[in-house]
């Protein structure tokens, strides 16, 4: 996990959208799954600033996304391939999501929103390449490769946003990107989390770190995106990668210096 700093105008539109999900859901625990692409059905209504914040938070999601594969001596745009297309065309819906969401200390022991969990409930990881999360106040904790539970969004704000890594990511890397594993443990705040998502023709696999030079577990077999998103698949995948090993890299990847540096750099 890592924090990532956006320009002051991008931060803008996360407040808004902020702002927009604590006046739509009026102090009730709800949530909202917005899709670039979708049509609204009828009746439905959407919280304001959806498209400007995902269009923003897709924005920084492949900037780190490209710091990422930059810190791993790949091309940049290595991973672009797997991911839609920009602009996105006519008539299709992205593959990647934002989850808007207002939560408060009211909720019932054991209740859950969809894709958030509550403060009872298991340590959550995801499925995509990267997760980025804003809210207006902190309350994700994620495990270091030590076992240890520390506060990641200390520094929570518009302009600050929360990068964990997903199981898609740690697959095309060959692990060399661990999976990020993250609880909530505050539940009054709104939120928002953008889900950067392999379109699902894309195939996942590991040859540009093999081109790079780096070794690849027989766990790291190609596999269609579609069936890696699948929750049975990426629960036994999950499994059979904790068996191995951890590599060196891989307890290294977060708090390398030199990566921290890259993902905190302004986004543009």
């Amino acid at each position: 996990a890592a924090v990532v700093e956006i320009p002051a105008a991008d931060a803008a539109v996360v407040r808004c959208a902020l702002e927009s999900a604590r006046a739509f859901f009026r102090g009730r625990h709800a949530a909202y799954l917005y899709r670039a692409g979708r049509n609204l059905e009828d009746g439905e209504l959407s919280p304001a600033c959806m498209a400007d914040a995902f269009r923003c938070l897709g924005k920084a999601a492949r900037a780190a996304l490209c710091a990422i594969a930059r810190h791993l001596r790949l091309r940049t745009d290595v991973f672009n391939q797997l991911l839609d297309d920009t602009p996105l065309p006519v008539n299709e819906v992205s593959s990647s999501e934002l989850l808007v969401a207002y939560t408060h200390e009211q909720l019932q022991s054991g209740q859950t929103l969809m894709g958030c969990p509550s403060r009872s409930s298991m340590p959550q990881v995801d499925r995509g390449f990267v997760t980025l999360v804003a809210s207006d106040y902190p309350g994700i904790e994620v495990c270091d490769p030590n076992g240890h539970w520390y506060l990641a969004d200390g520094v929570s704000g518009p302009n600050n946003l929360l990068l964990l890594t997903g199981r898609a990511l740690s697959h095309v890397t060959a692990g060399l990107c661990p999976i990020s594993q993250y609880r909530v443990t505050n539940e009054n705040r709104a939120s928002l989390t953008f889900r950067l998502v392999p379109h699902a023709n894309a195939i996942l696999d590991c040859s540009p770190i093999l081109a790079a030079g780096h070794c690849i577990r027989r766990v790291y077999q190609p596999i269609p995106a579609s069936q890696f998103m699948d929750d049975s698949y990426a629960e036994e995948h999950a499994v059979s990668s904790h068996l191995e090993e951890p590599s060196e890299s891989q307890g290294n990847f977060v708090s390398d210096p030199s990566l921290r540096s890259v993902l905190s750099d302004p986004l543009s």
